[in-house]
């Protein structure tokens, strides 16, 4: 690679300071000496071929420094560029255009490899782009000591030995001791200091030099002065104050006055008591401070404290906070133990009595149901259950808006999640081969069993879509205040007719026989599915109807105050109210044999009922949900249960 200069370098230009610790040498500009050097790097006289600059093993290594030395040098650039010195430097000598950088054409100024493995001056690495000999990207690597020490090593003439340089006409012949178009260079001034010195000593040398410009100490209206000339002057100067003027005393004069004046000077008989009060004062200051100083020492430690103290409250608050909730979750946990137990101890006070009564068949351990498993899948609370008995299938809707389809035969797992509602699942109904799920976003959806895939989708009310049922051909859909009936054409849902007159959520339909049960506010109301006329009304207490089952000779349904009401099917005369659940009945199940007949109640106290209807008797309790208890579902002598805990659990005998 070879490097090429730009514009013409000058020796005599302004730059910045080359500081030294080392002890300086001093040498008097003689007649050989010259004012100013100008020449050009790319001079045929140097007689120089053009610098190849080599990177040197130190250079090379350097860049595995990269990562951890560039640092954001541009930032800290920009801080400094204010700060940037002035002072003339003009070399005593031709300075190597080896020691010149290839941006600015001056020599360096705090010169640094970049990573290309070429040197710059920082400010040029800084604010150029590429470099100019290889257009790779310049990023500071690290100082270049190497040529700092080479610099360092060249003379200058002391500044205080320069003067600014006069400016040139663009026509006219330039003087030798001028830089054309460099605003800001210096010459030699011959009536300035007539040293030149290292350039890293220059500070040491120009501290003491006896052409530094100073001021009279006594008046600084007095002319400026030379540092070797401010010996006489203070001899003749007009404007020397008494040493005691601080304390009131108005002399000014010469040097001879002065010594006159000190003799009379009324301060000057008290000047070791004045000048011990400065010191006592002084020592006051000292203590005052050092004093200021505690105080805000103990002011910071205070404010810490404080933060600290605030912490600590904030802690024990929360601590407070977490030590009330486990003690009220503790007193729940406790209560529902205490409710558990009394329900417990009810169910077997009241099989005692009815053993003590002679009543026997009540209790049988050979119809005691279990749990034999658990399927777990949903994301939310399970709000219905449908059996396809056929391919042994139970389908589950949810709140995460799915529906599960679960093997109950053979591998007891999720077959299938069904997707396409989008709000919570309500209602399962399966007529044939096609499965109906009714949800909160107002819609049936028709799927095929057997391929379990949606088929249809029917916008059925214009609320949620509590219960379905499914008779004659039929399917019967219950809303708010509405029971619709729809004829099942293949895939197709027809209206055929909307059942009126109920009086709140239909929320339980059942289907049996040649009748439709419908429950609603504290009402039921039964239907004949041929004519599709309402034939009868049974009235109930304990609120709305959330469930009804029906058995060969009993009507029952489950309500929101925890009742559970019997009727004779055929009087349709209420015979009996069991109670029991301490929560609203949400689902009831009735599983016969030719022996007897068993109806399971589900509530929202986690509890299942089994209900003997032989003797209208509760002969087990099942707890094992840890929710509310929403669905049930019979099948082949087994009894599944859905809960708010978002868990299917399957019971039998």
């Amino acid at each position: 690679m070879e490097a090429s200069f730009g514009p013409t370098f000058s020796a005599v230009a302004a730059g910045t300071k080359a500081e030294g610790s080392s002890s300086y040498k001093q040498h008097r500009r003689t007649p050989s000496s010259s004012s100013t050097l100008n020449y050009s790097p790319r001079d045929d006289d140097d007689g120089m071929p053009p610098i190849t600059p080599r990177r040197s093993d130190s250079a090379i290594s350097i860049r595995s420094l990269h990562s951890e030395s560039n640092m954001s040098l541009r930032s800290t650039f920009s801080l400094h560029e204010e700060e940037e010195d002035t002072e003339p430097q003009v070399f005593a000598e031709q300075p190597s255009v080896k020691l010149c950088c290839q941006l600015c054409c001056n020599v360096f100024k705090d010169p640094v490899i970049t990573t290309c493995g070429h040197t710059f001056c920082r400010r040029c690495a800084l604010t150029s782009d590429k470099c100019p000999v290889d257009a790779a990207k310049l990023t500071v690597v690290v100082n270049n000591i190497a040529v700092a020490e080479q610099i360092g090593e060249l003379f200058i003439h002391c500044k205080y030995g320069c003067r600014a340089a006069a400016s040139v006409a663009g026509g006219a012949a330039a003087s030798p001791s001028i830089v054309a178009g460099k605003p800001g260079a210096y010459e030699v001034d011959p009536l300035g200091c007539p040293f030149t010195i290292k350039l890293s000593t220059r500070k040491e040398h120009e501290a003491s030099c006896d052409y530094r410009p100073v001021r009279c100490p006594n008046n600084p209206s007095c002319p400026p002065l030379l540092t070797m000339n401010l010996e006489a002057h203070l001899k003749e100067c007009e404007h020397i104050k008494c040493p005691h003027s601080k304390y009131g005393c108005t002399f000014i004069g010469n040097q001879d006055t002065y010594e006159t004046h000190l003799e009379v000077c009324k301060f000057e008989g008290l000047k070791e008591f004045l000048q011990q009060t400065d010191d006592r004062f002084h020592e006051m200051q000292l203590t005052l401070a050092q004093k200021d100083q505690d105080i805000a020492f103990l002011r910071s430690m205070l404010g810490k404290l404080s933060e600290k103290l605030d912490q600590l409250e904030k802690n024990l608050e929360l601590k407070f906070d977490v030590l009330d909730e486990n003690q009220s979750k503790l007193s729940e946990d406790l209560m529902e133990f205490r409710r558990d137990a009394s329900m417990l101890n009810d169910e077997l006070s009241h099989i005692n009595a009815r053993l003590n009564m002679g009543i026997l068949g009540s209790y049988d351990p050979q119809q005691i149901f279990k749990c034999k498993g658990t399927f777990v899948g949903h994301q939310g609370p399970v709000w219905c259950l449908c059996v396809y008995s056929t391919g042994d299938l139970l389908f589950s809707g949810s709140s995460d808006k799915t529906i599960k389809v679960w093997d109950t035969c053979t591998t007891y797992k999720c077959q299938k999640t069904l997707e396409g509602h989008d709000g919570i699942v309500l209602a399962l109904c399966i007529q044939g081969n096609r499965l109906y799920s009714g949800s909160a976003d107002c819609t049936i959806i028709v799927w095929d069993i057997q391929t379990l895939q949606k088929v249809n989708t029917i916008r059925a009310h214009d609320n949620p879509v509590c219960t379905l049922v499914s008779s004659h051909n039929m399917l019967f859909s219950g809303s708010l205040k509405a029971i619709k009936v729809w004829d099942i054409v293949v895939t197709e849902l027809k209206l055929k007719k909307e059942l009126t007159g109920l009086n709140h959520w239909v929320r339980a339909l059942v289907a049996s026989q040649n009748h439709l049960y419908s429950g609603s506010y504290q009402t039921i109301k039964i239907w004949d599915i041929r004519s599709l006329e309402c034939v009868h009304v049974l009235q109930t207490s304990g609120g709305s109807v959330y469930s009804i089952a029906v058995t060969n000779h009993h009507i029952v349904c489950g309500t929101y105050e925890n009742l559970i009401h019997v009727w004779d099917i055929e009087s349709k005369e209420q015979v009996r109210t069991l109670t029991g659940h301490v929560g609203t009945v949400y689902a009831l199940a009735v599983i016969s044999t030719p022996d007897q007949t068993k109806v399971f109640s589900a509530s929202y106290d986690r509890s299942l009922r089994v209900w003997s209807m032989d003797n209208m008797i509760c002969t087990q309790t099942l707890l094992r949900h840890q929710g509310s208890v929403t669905a049930l579902a019979v099948s082949r002598g087994r009894l599944f249960s859905g809960a708010v805990d978002s868990t299917v659990k399957v019971w039998t005998c």
